[in-house]
């Protein structure tokens, strides 16, 4: 077959693949399949080279949120199209720092639209530690000098860890634009980067979209949203994937090509759009907690939670098992720095939280379930894993 695995480091030494990734957007080499250095390659379907569109450029993993990661077939123009329209609407094609794992197609989206502007390849910070305030500060630092304006992608976590930290803020402060998407951002995030000046651009998309393909709620110049009469977000455009490898069926479920010849994803996210035709995403329909047989969406109680309990620096809520409601739910939350230093007083119960909450949710959307932890375990890039924290809740 036809499709080449690459391995991708989390430091500089990813400038090495700078090369094959090129060649593969300009049709000069052969289909990728990135992975993290250091892991196995994925575990392909059984396909063959007439299972693959012709213009395929990268296979993408998706990852495994909520469930099994399946594995995305970009092509060249799904890329393109995303990068230029991403540049259309920030400040035109610049300088890239890549922050991120770059097997996910967020960073991999940092590579190409930097292979778009006048360095050719985006500045890299080593994460083989994992992402450090410090580290970031100095891989910012260390780019080189130009007048192209700059641009990072981040996910929520990175930057609410960086507007903790003066040095985080000023370097933040200095990009053209600070993109951030993978999960939902805290409002009081938004909010701080909002009142220090950091053009924080919020944005909304999956692998099988070739990544963020709605900023700051207005879909891009080459995409379109809509939502379906389930809720569903439908997003479709020259971004959309050609399909999953090997799963026919999977794609067709999700997948979709209509009169005009536009191609269409269903996301297993919830949305609306408002007046204005932007878009809000509510939560997901994977994510719905049926408690009492009321249906509850995560988004409204994690919001609350950070805007309305003292001390909540973030939160993710789930739904647990329970005998007598089918599901109950629950919250786990991390604290701002203030609150965490002082654990033994005044750190919220889920008494707490009934009572802060109360009257601005539904009651049955009030949380009978609350843990602090120091951090949300992940899956993928900045993505809460909510199966481990659902599991956290059972009795030891």
């Amino acid at each position: 077959m036809r499709l080449q695995p690459i391995p991708l480091p989390f430091g500089p030494a990813l400038l090495a693949a700078v090369g094959p990734l090129a060649a593969v957007l300009d049709g000069s080499g052969p289909p990728l399949l990135p992975y993290a250095a250091g892991s196995p390659p994925p575990v392909l379907p059984p396909v063959t080279d007439a299972d693959l569109p012709d213009d395929l450029a990268l296979v993408v993993s998706t990852s495994g949120s909520t469930g099994i990661p399946k594995r995305t077939m970009l092509t060249a123009n799904n890329l393109l199209a995303s990068a230029s329209a991403a540049h259309d609407v920030l400040s035109g094609p610049g300088s890239w720092l890549l922050a991120l794992p770059a097997h996910h197609i967020a960073g991999l989206q940092v590579i190409v639209r930097a292979a778009l502007g006048s360095a050719g390849e985006p500045a890299v910070m080593d994460l083989t530690d994992g992402f450090t305030v410090e580290g970031f500060v100095a891989a910012a630092l260390a780019m080189p000098p130009t007048s192209d304006p700059t641009y990072v992608s981040l996910v929520p976590t990175q930057v609410a860890r960086l507007l903790a930290d003066e040095a985080g803020i000023e370097t933040l402060a200095a990009f053209d634009a600070v993109l951030c998407g993978a999960a939902a951002i805290p409002a009081a995030v938004r909010t701080r980067a909002h009142d220090l000046g950091i053009h924080l651009v919020t944005t909304f998309g999956m692998t099988e979209t070739s990544g963020g393909c709605v900023y700051d709620g207005k879909p891009l110049p080459v995409s379109e949203v809509h939502i379906d009469n389930d809720r569903h977000v439908v997003l479709g455009g020259a971004t959309v994937a050609a399909g999953y490898l090997g799963d026919p069926g999977m794609t067709a479920d999700h997948f979709t090509d209509d009169a005009d010849g536009v191609r269409w994803f269903r996301a297993e996210d919830l949305g609306y759009l408002d007046d204005n035709g932007r878009l809000h995403v509510t939560g997901r329909a994977d994510e719905i907690i049926n408690t009492g047989g009321v249906k509850v969406a995560p988004g409204p109680v994690e919001d609350a939670l950070v805007r309305y309990l003292p001390g909540v620096r973030d939160a993710v809520v789930v739904g647990v098992p329970d005998p007598t409601w089918g599901q109950v739910v629950a919250a786990a939350v991390t604290l701002l720095p203030s609150a965490g230093s002082a654990r033994s007083a005044g750190v919220p119960t889920v008494e707490d939280a009934r009572a802060a909450l109360r009257g601005i949710l539904p009651d049955a959307a009030l949380p009978r379930l609350l843990q602090v932890v120091d951090a949300f375990p992940a899956k993928g890039p900045g993505k809460p894993d909510r199966a481990a924290i659902s599991a956290s809740f059972a009795p030891s």
